[in-house]
């Protein structure tokens, strides 16, 4: 192969029409091209209908968790909400499943359902053959109340113990299910938000990575590694990746996925969790994607590396052969990972770091719930 000595293009030495446009007199500077990034610049057009708007993406595609997730429309599980109200204050967990519900409902209110193939076809909370089952009637009685008096809705949660016959699994002694769950297609959800920026007059610019930021009473300066750029105002959208910008409770969380090939017959339909939602599954067709394992190895999968690993890997396949789709032969086509952004709590990191630079980050692995409020409450600091 022919290597060849071509300078890279920087900002300095671009065109009289292409500073003009993208680089020069920008009002708003948004770092990561997001659910949330996009979901913030969105907002902001609202606000400010002749602000120059500029988003900048280290990738030629979202980097962190936005184009990589599973696609569910997911609040709140009973296994969840049992084990945070174990370890949380009580206010603390309601309020956390409340920004989820309305951060969907914003999301939905920017983007439409159809737009982005939305399925309401519920959610099953899995208990595993051989374990405790600490979810009983009662329990349930208790988060219906409390999820009414956010939702409005009567019973989300019922106990479906025929579940596990009805879609194959095996190992499973129950399930609980939310009615008010779902699924989207998260490339589409990107491609749509990407798509109305654009007919936003938001410039977005892929290739892009954000190293340093200098504020001043003149607004910000950007120094990337294309060069520097100037503006008045910055958002910070990097999720998984803020460890640069802020000294927080914040980790970058690994999260691996696989993706099956089409399989005849296939019974599974819907969205479901497993393990306390450690693990997660679903149908996309006749494929299963399934993701999760992180708890296999916290400290290894505390890291920004996109790899996936062989431990993590081969548990999510056993997962799929014992429990999900026994006795079926099947092969793996897709496996990823993405990079989520967690920490000690639940609730999103939203501030400003100077006069000038807002940050929204930490959405625990929720950023289809949480992205679109948490980018709103951004351009609401301007």
């Amino acid at each position: 192969v022919k290597k060849t000595n071509k300078k890279m293009l920087r900002i300095e030495d671009l065109s009289f029409w292409e500073k003009s446009v993208y680089f020069e007199k920008i009002d708003f500077l948004i770092v990561g091209s997001g659910i949330v990034g996009m979901s913030a610049a969105l907002f902001l057009r609202k606000k400010y209908t002749d602000a120059n708007i500029v988003i900048i993406e280290r990738g030629y595609l979202p980097t962190g968790a936005s184009s990589k997730n599973a696609g569910f429309t997911c609040f709140g599980s009973p296994t969840e909400l049992y084990d945070d109200l174990k370890n949380m204050q009580e206010n603390e967990v309601w309020e956390t499943f409340s920004n989820r519900y309305n951060g969907l409902k914003c999301l939905f209110e920017l983007i439409p359902q159809k737009a982005i193939n939305y399925v309401s076809c519920k959610s099953w909370d899995l208990i595993e053959s051989g374990v405790k089952n600490e979810i009983d009637a009662d329990f349930i009685r208790y988060i219906n109340i409390k999820a009414k008096e956010i939702t409005g809705i009567d019973k989300v949660y019922f106990e479906d113990q025929n579940a596990a016959n009805r879609f194959g699994f095996d190992n499973i002694q129950t399930s609980y299910c939310n009615h008010l769950e779902g699924a989207i297609n998260t490339g589409m959800l990107i491609q749509a938000m990407h798509k109305k920026t654009i007919e936003a007059n938001i410039r977005v610019v892929f290739g892009v990575e954000a190293l340093s930021m200098n504020s001043n009473l003149g607004g910000v300066e950007l120094q990337t590694n294309q060069g520097l750029i100037k503006a008045a105002n910055c958002i910070i959208a990097t999720n998984g990746f803020a460890n640069q910008w802020i000294e927080d409770d914040i980790q970058p969380a690994r999260a691996q996925v696989l993706v099956t090939n089409e399989i005849e017959n296939l019974k599974v339909n819907g969205t479901f969790h497993y393990q306390k939602g450690y693990y997660y599954f679903r149908n996309i067709g006749n494929r299963i994607l399934l993701g999760g394992g992180r708890n296999l190895d916290f400290k290894g999968e505390t890291t920004e590396s996109f790899d996936t690993t062989p431990k993590i890997q081969q548990k999510l396949e056993e997962l799929m052969r014992s429990t999900i789709i026994p006795n079926q032969n099947f092969k793996i086509e897709y496996s990823w990972s993405g990079i989520m952004g967690v920490g000690d709590t639940k609730s999103p990191i939203l501030k400003m770091l100077n006069k000038n630079t807002a940050i929204g980050v930490r959405l625990g692995g929720m950023g289809v719930a949480l992205g679109s409020q948490v980018g709103k409450s951004l351009a609401n600091y301007f």
